[in-house]
């Protein structure tokens, strides 16, 4: 009895605390934009070349802090979705490589800790909207239609889905689940299927080398080209919606997640040929023109100043870009850092990252503080006063700190993943690639790599070598061997945080063939 009494007492000093900071400060709005496929290189607050205009984007850096030292906690999209709403790396999921498909089932289970979670406990209202790309349960057809037996797989759009964004802390969701080339090509509005599919559809790369997208079923409210601008529209009159409840102190919690630039690259006018390059920059140039109408409903709503506003991609740029066309034009999506999306170079993870709130962000201001798109879950800890556990945000440390433009976050160490599974570890200026090559689609390949007989580690001091071109394995070996035994300490400790050690969701394995840990002496 005792026990429970003192239980009791910590949950009302605690709830009392936590009305004393919502009457005082009113907790914000927090939208978190993500974008799919966009290279830091790609916007002109993260690159002073950029040869694209994002006038939106740079006025929303005008207006609050970018990040010039930020990542995805992977090169692709899947398992950097899981890192963002989970603060939990990706590779400590069961899902060791690779990304999911449009029909995969949920990778997020029901009692893993989300950043929804965290929102819905501090009274917001929850929402996410656009690409999921994690997976949820289709129902699956067990009965011949017109006389076909169902293939394993086969989807009866009749029936609701399960297990969505909705156990993953989130009170709505609007979505597609893939990627926007991935098919069925179907919006589910928190379990309910909008439309049934009526046909198949699909353009192959060779019909339109930027447009194409798989074949699929279909629905008959789902437009291809009208994704994006169909998206945005469904944000802002979300925010219309709850702007009344936010101002009487019920805030909300807006996850939107874009399927653009990725393929299909579908502009449509007046953004269609703006760029005077190609289809991707016009594509961007979209995406830019959608944020800053984002931007002006939050002022047309009166939330304006107390909305927390956060803009980044998902990985570096993707090939499909066209980087021999964006060269001609002096275009850089990677701005001189090596590699690009699905890599385990600073190209494939490094990203653009801009936050925006009036109330609380130093305008005008840059930082170099290293930061992880895993950040999101310790910084929304810390604004809406909740205590750290020890399961949930593992590897997530609070940006709170560098708002004002001056500080710096507790983060001195980043592991990074590519869509092969390959890890970097990341300390000071200092890289180790645990590699051969890339980890993923730039040169070299890993089988390549390996023909060519690359060394299995590479090593890299950023400040020197912002091109990762001069391996200095062999001239740094103690190096190696610390940041091999880093690495070693944060995948078996099952976090990077300080705090009780937990498990991994597998055996992570991160050594290449034929490279062992040092031994200590």
């Amino acid at each position: 009895m005792k026990f429970l009494a003192k239980v009791f007492a910590c949950v009302v000093v605690c709830f009392g605390a936590c009305v004393v900071h919502a009457a005082d400060n009113p907790l914000p709005n927090v939208i978190f934009v993500l974008a799919d496929d966009l290279g830091i290189g790609d916007l002109q607050p993260t690159n002073p070349d950029c040869k694209i205009k994002t006038p939106n984007l740079q006025r929303m850096a005008n207006e609050g802090l970018t990040f010039l030292d930020a990542h995805s906690s992977s090169s692709v999209c899947t398992p950097t979705r899981y890192g963002l709403l989970t603060g939990r790396y990706n590779w400590r999921s069961r899902l060791a490589r690779g990304v999911l498909s449009g029909a995969s089932d949920h990778l997020i289970p029901d009692d893993r800790e989300t950043v929804g979670h965290l929102m819905q406990r501090a009274g917001y209202h929850t929402q996410m909207i656009g690409k999921w790309h994690l997976g949820w349960d289709w129902a699956r057809l067990k009965e011949a239609v017109d006389g076909k037996k169902p293939q394993p797989g086969d989807i009866d759009f009749t029936k609701p889905v399960i297990n969505g964004p909705d156990i993953n802390g989130f009170d709505g969701y609007y979505a597609h689940c893939g990627s926007l080339d991935m098919p069925p090509y179907v919006w589910v509005d928190t379990g309910r299927i909008t439309a049934i599919p009526e046909r198949e559809e699909g353009v192959t790369s060779k019909e339109d080398p930027y447009g194409w997208y798989r074949r699929g079923p279909i629905s008959p409210d789902f437009e291809i080209e009208q994704v994006l601008p169909h998206l945005f529209d469904k944000s802002m009159g979300h925010i219309k919606q709850h702007a009344i409840e936010a101002k009487e102190g019920k805030p909300f919690f807006l996850y939107l997640a874009l399927p653009a630039p990725h393929t299909p690259i579908v502009p449509v006018p007046p953004f269609k040929d703006a760029s005077g390059i190609n289809p991707y920059a016009d594509f961007v140039m979209q995406v830019d023109h959608h944020m800053g109408q984002l931007l002006r409903t939050l002022k047309e709503a009166g939330i304006d100043d107390n909305t927390l506003v956060f803009f980044s991609s998902d990985n570096g740029c993707s090939p499909q870009a066209n980087f021999k066309v964006l060269k001609e034009y002096g275009h850089a999506p990677s701005a001189g850092f090596r590699g690009h999306k699905a890599d385990i170079y600073e190209g494939g993870h490094r990203v653009p990252l801009i936050v925006r709130w009036p109330a609380g962000v130093a305008s005008g201001k840059t930082t170099t503080s290293l930061a992880c798109l895993t950040d999101l879950y310790a910084t929304l800890r810390e604004i809406t006063g909740q205590a750290v556990v020890d399961r949930g945000g593992e590897d997530s440390f609070s940006l709170l700190p560098t708002f004002k433009g001056v500080g710096k976050t507790d983060r001195q160490n980043l592991v990074s993943h590519s869509i092969g599974g390959s890890f970097s570890i990341r300390q000071g200026d200092w890289k180790l690639c645990l590699s051969a090559g890339s980890g993923g689609w730039s040169a070299p390949r890993e089988p390549d790599a390996k023909k060519q007989n690359l060394p299995p580690l590479q090593l890299y001091n950023l400040k020197l070598d912002r091109g990762e071109q001069k391996n200095l394995v062999s001239e740094q070996p103690r190096k190696v061997d610390s940041l091999l035994t880093l690495l070693n300490q944060l995948v078996y400790q099952g976090r990077s945080t300080d705090g009780k050690p937990v498990s991994n969701d597998r055996d992570v394995t991160f050594l290449p063939k034929d490279v062992s840990l040092p031994t200590t002496r």
